[in-house]
């Protein structure tokens, strides 16, 4: 989350926390009476009510379309006006240096500590390190490109110094 320049915000008083429950308690509430309506006897044909169009009608009707009890506001007018009055918390998703790509961010991490020959090991798989000096912690960054092969990137000191593609039976990732 610090990566991605995300803080945590406590709520910390009824008020906050019912304005995170009071959407949910309403497309409970819809949905029960969606069922009833419907006719819905069995589970099946419930599964069926929340996958298909009626929860997404629900849902478009509920942010484009209904005025809020509370704000006394349409949800997604209210959003636009937030973000056209410069009062929104929402921001642009950026990456901090020294990163540089998503694959920095959105990954599996490990630290290691390079050994004499410049190598370190993950589950028993040794890989020689480019860039590295013997006794420097690097971090690896393993980003799972397919079911096949992980992309690894090494960084050292804020700075990119290597990257690999290993075999993801390699790795061993199940152990993760």
């Amino acid at each position: 989350m610090y990566d991605c320049n995300v803080k945590i915000i406590y709520a910390l008083s009824p008020q906050a926390k019912g304005k995170i429950e009071r959407p949910y308690q309403w497309l409970q509430d819809r949905l029960v009476r969606t069922c009833v309506r419907e006719n819905v006897t069995d589970i099946k044909q419930a599964q069926k009510i929340l996958g298909q169009e009626i929860l997404g009608q629900e849902i478009h009707r509920y942010n484009y379309r209904q005025v809020h009890s509370t704000t006394q506001e349409v949800p997604y007018l209210r959003f636009q006006r937030a973000l056209k009055e410069g009062v929104s918390l929402f921001r642009e998703f950026k990456i901090r240096p020294p990163y540089q790509s998503a694959k920095d961010i959105f990954c599996l991490r490990i630290d290691r500590t390079v050994d004499p020959y410049r190598k370190i090991s993950i589950n028993n798989l040794i890989l020689k390190i480019n860039g590295v000096t013997p006794g420097e912690k690097v971090n690896i960054r393993v980003y799972p490109i397919n079911n096949i092969l992980s992309e690894l990137r090494f960084w050292c000191n804020g700075h990119l110094v290597d990257t690999q593609r290993v075999k993801n039976q390699d790795l061993n990732l199940s152990v993760w």
